[in-house]
C-alpha cells in the first residue's frame, strides 16, 4: 500500500541505515518549540536531532511517527506545523510527530532526501514513506493521517504512547498507558469518526461533571472549531467577508478557517480590526471568539500574547 503523494511502497522507501546504527541517545521527550506543552501532550510532539534518531526509529515499531522536516526561515513550514501538531494531538497517542530542523540536522535532511521543505514523512516499523511536500490543506493532512493509521495497522504497528506525566507500570514492569476518562474517550472516538456533535456533547458533559477539567475545556474549544469549519468553502467565505467588512458572522468564519489552516496571525488581526471598527454594543461575539481562539492556540504562544495585548488596549 502507498500513501497519497508517493508511489513508493512501505519497505525500503528511504535508506535510514546510516542513522539506524548510531549510538542510542536519550529517549525523545523534549516538547517541540512553540508546540504543545504540559505532561499530557509533550510526548506527542518532539524535537528530534541526528543523534537521537535511532530512538525515533525504535518508537516507530510501536506507534507511527510523522516526521516534519522544517526550518526557521521557511514560511510554509510555519503554516503547516501547527496543523500537524493539532491533528497529532487529536489522535491522543496513536501517532507521534517528530520535528526535524534541517539546518541543525543536515544528516537527517540528507537521509530523507529533503530537496524542499516543508517535507513530511511517515516512519512505520523503522521504515519510511514520503507523505507530502509543501503546506497542504488541513483536510488533506487529515486524510493522509487516516490512511497512515490503516497502513500502520496492516504492518502490525498499532500501539500508542501514554499521555500522562509518567506512565504507570504493570506487575512485570512494562509501561501501561493511563486510561482516558470515559467522556474523554467518548469524545476522541467521536472525533476520529468525524462526529463532531457527539464529541462536543461528550466534552460538555465532562465539564458539567467537573467545571475545572481543563483538558475537556481545551478539547471542547478545538472540536467546536472543527465543527464550524467542517463544511465551509474557503473561497466563498473569503468573498463574503471581503464584501461585508463589518459582517460579524462572515469575519468570524474566515478567522476560524485561518486558525484551522495555521494562519493564526491573520485570524487574530482580522478579528481585532473588526473589534476596533464595531460599536461597543455589538463587540461581544468578536471578543468571545478571540478568547476561544487564544485558548486553542495557547496562552503562552507569542502570537496570543501580542493579540491579547492589543485587545486589552482596545478595551480600555
Amino acid at each position: 500500500m502507498t500513501l497519497p503523494g508517493s508511489n513508493v511502497p512501505l519497505r525500503g522507501a528511504v535508506d535510514l541505515s546510516a542513522l539506524r546504527n548510531r549510538p542510542a541517545a536519550p529517549s525523545p521527550s523534549e516538547p517541540a518549540a512553540g508546540g504543545p506543552a504540559g505532561g499530557n501532550t509533550a510526548r506527542l510532539v518532539i524535537n528530534v536531532t541526528d543523534a537521537m534518531f535511532p530512538e525515533v526509529l525504535e518508537l516507530s515499531k510501536t506507534v507511527p511517527v510523522v516526521v516534519d522536516l522544517w526550518a526557521e526561515w521557511c514560511g510554509p513550514c510555519k503554516q503547516l506545523s501547527p496543523v500537524l501538531e493539532r491533528v497529532v494531538i487529536e489522535y491522543a497517542g496513536r501517532v507521534v510527530l517528530a520535528k526535524v530542523d534541517v539546518d541543525a540536522n543536515p544528516q537527517l535532511a540528507q537521509a530523507f532526501r529533503a530537496q524542499s521543505i516543508p517535507m513530511v514523512v511517515a516512519l512505520v516499523g523503522g521504515q519510511a514513506v514520503p507523505l507530502f511536500t509543501g503546506a497542504v490543506p488541513e483536510q488533506q493532512v487529515r486524510d493522509v493521517f487516516a490512511q497512515l493509521l490503516q497502513l500502520a495497522a496492516q504492518n502490525g504497528v498499532s500501539g500508542s504512547v501514554g499521555l500522562g506525566e509518567q506512565d504507570s507500570a504493570d506487575d512485570d514492569g512494562a509501561a501501561v498507558e493511563p486510561a482516558l476518562p470515559p467522556l474523554h474517550a467518548e469524545a476522541f472516538a467521536a472525533i476520529e469518526s468525524g462526529d463532531y456533535a457527539a464529541a462536543i456533547s461528550a466534552y460538555e458533559r465532562a465539564l458539567a461533571e467537573n467545571p475545572r477539567d481543563t483538558d475537556a475545556r481545551a478539547g471542547l474549544a478545538q472540536v467546536q472549531l472543527l465543527s464550524r469549519v467542517q463544511d465551509a468553502d474557503l473561497q466563498a467565505a473569503r468573498a463574503a467577508a471581503a464584501s461585508a467588512p463589518t459582517d460579524v458572522d462572515a469575519q468570524l468564519l474566515v478567522a476560524d478557517l485561518d486558525v484551522a489552516g495555521g494562519h493564526v496571525e491573520d485570524a487574530f488581526d482580522r478579528l481585532l480590526d473588526l473589534f476596533a471598527a464595531l460599536p461597543d454594543d455589538v463587540r461581544a461575539p468578536v471578543r468571545e471568539r478571540l478568547l476561544e481562539l487564544f485558548g486553542i492556540v495557547g496562552d503562552d504562544d507569542p502570537r496570543v500574547i501580542r493579540a491579547r495585548s492589543r485587545l486589552a488596549s482596545l478595551l480600555f
